[in-house]
């Protein structure tokens, strides 16, 4: 709908954090009722054009909104606060790095690094409290943006990220690895910054063509990811939790 605001959120694990282009609005759920606290952003990724620098400024612009929505909330419980993901988080490492030394062809090692690299983030994302407030971040933004009641799924959540992310950083680091040995950490690092810009510039063409095929293909792993661990049907309270936030940044933003 013209008019609207384009937001962005992310699930917490007692509530819903919600974000637009300058501002950011957090609810949670404590024994006294909701609390809400918003803030305008101190880094403001909207204001980069590049288009190498878009991706990687969205992603430091939300890693950099959780000290800030820390402080002002101390009692909000990010995701990666769980004990399970961070124990996803070194198991992950660890085989990584024994595949990384593997004798695997390149492509195949690609491949299993890359799947790999999604199992934290299903971890995050799975079961428990967190996966109903991601679905209630999805039903309220979504039905917003639309004007219409919407499902838990959102064709802009983050998880869409994961198939031009597996894609991109495979090819990077395939042809990093053809780089002379002395050079190949930093065709490293270049890859994997080009990879993350090159998957947010797809991403971004993904929602602006979601019926076309190739968009379409590279929107499933992402779906399915939201569709089967990252979501679940929202309670009324929680839907009431993610709409105080919703409403809460459209304060600030208007």
């Amino acid at each position: 709908m013209s008019g609207t605001v384009r937001l962005g959120g992310m699930a917490l694990a007692n509530g819903v954090l919600v974000h637009g282009p300058t501002a950011w609005a957090c609810a949670i759920r404590t024994d006294e009722g909701v609390k809400v606290v918003a803030r305008r952003k101190r880094f403001r990724a909207a204001s980069v054009s590049n288009p190498l620098l878009r991706g990687p400024a969205r992603l430091a612009e939300a890693f950099a909104l959780l000290p800030q929505v820390k402080h002002a909330l101390p009692e909000a419980e990010l995701p990666m606060q769980r004990p399970r993901v961070l124990a996803s988080l070194a198991g992950s490492a660890f085989v990584l790095h024994a595949v990384k030394r593997s004798s695997l062809r390149p492509v195949a090692r690609e491949l299993v690094t890359a799947l790999l690299s999604v199992t934290p983030a299903a971890f995050a994302l799975g079961g428990g409290e967190l996966a109903g407030y991601h679905g209630a971040e999805h039903v309220s933004i979504g039905s917003y943006e639309h004007g219409a009641s919407r499902p838990k799924e959102h064709e802009r959540c983050g998880s869409h990220l994961v198939g031009p992310m597996l894609l991109t950083t495979a090819l990077g680091n395939i042809v990093a690895e053809r780089a002379p040995r002395r050079l190949r950490n930093p065709a490293r690092a270049i890859a994997g910054l080009g990879a993350v810009a090159a998957s947010v510039e797809t991403f971004g063409w993904m929602t602006r063509n979601p019926s076309h095929p190739v968009a379409r293909l590279l929107a499933r792993p992402g779906h399915e990811l939201q569709h089967r661990f990252g979501t679940r049907e929202p309670t009324a309270a929680q839907l009431e939790v993610a709409e105080a936030a919703l409403q809460a940044c459209l304060e600030l933003e208007s």
